[in-house]
């Protein structure tokens, strides 16, 4: 199982939001850069890099930040957060991720998101799912949808979508624990999927448990910044 930590981008800071809420924003780190450097260090070989500020913008903002990352480690990055346009999605790739991360633009604008999908190929892009009550969530978990988790995945797989990341937004950055039953049913529905799930992981065991599941990878933030989790643990995961 691969660990994914996570790091979230606000005025070039790494910080994290607890549910989604700008309002409840704490600033761990001012240099993000050194925050990669020390997931590289420890071993890790990902990087979820969330722009912040680019979601609530509507537009690719923090890119300066994934270039340093990129230009600076050799963690592989998946970016997202304000990917509206095709110039956005050239900006990422152009800065150095070799994943696009794709939430609400999958539900809001599945033709343009597709179309991508035929130009740059699937294995470009990490699918990202927002959840609430089994129900797809968009707009920063503002809007829940009438899409269940299962008609969305299995619409994007058709299409080749071959790695989702799911978020259970009722557990997002509250260190109560993962969603496991959630997700052991995606995974025994899609066993041919790259299952990545998100939010909730506050220890070790958590890890244990998803891992005993069948998760293909987990994202972890808040766990890793509170000391929850110590990175030299890892170790016994990788």
């Amino acid at each position: 199982m691969q660990i994914i930590p996570a790091i979230d981008i606000i005025d070039g800071k790494c910080v994290r939001l607890t549910q989604g809420d700008y309002g409840q924003k704490k600033v761990y780190h001012e240099n993000p850069l050194e925050v990669a450097k020390a997931f590289e260090a420890a071993g890790l070989q990902r990087l979820h890099l969330v722009d912040l500020d680019g979601a609530r913008a509507g537009k690719v903002t923090n890119w300066k930040v994934l270039e340093s990352i990129a230009g600076n480690t050799s963690l592989v990055i998946d970016f997202g957060g304000g990917i509206k346009t095709e110039t956005d999605l050239n900006i990422v790739f152009e800065s150095g991720a070799a994943l696009a991360t794709i939430g609400s633009l999958a539900v809001k604008q599945e033709a343009l998101f597709v179309s991508w999908l035929d130009k740059y190929g699937a294995d470009k892009f990490f699918l990202g799912a927002d959840v609430k009550d089994e129900k797809i969530a968009i707009g920063g978990w503002l809007e829940t949808t009438d899409i269940d988790i299962y008609s969305f995945i299995q619409s994007y797989q058709a299409v080749g979508i071959k790695q989702l990341f799911c978020t259970d937004v009722s557990r997002d950055g509250k260190l109560e624990g993962p969603s496991l039953g959630l997700y052991q049913g995606i995974i025994q529905r899609f066993p041919k999927l790259h299952f990545v799930a998100s939010g909730g992981v506050a220890s070790m065991d958590d890890l244990q448990e998803l891992k005993r599941i069948g998760c293909q990878g987990v994202i972890i933030g808040k766990a890793i910044y509170e000391g929850r989790i110590d990175m030299a643990d890892l170790k016994n995961i990788l």
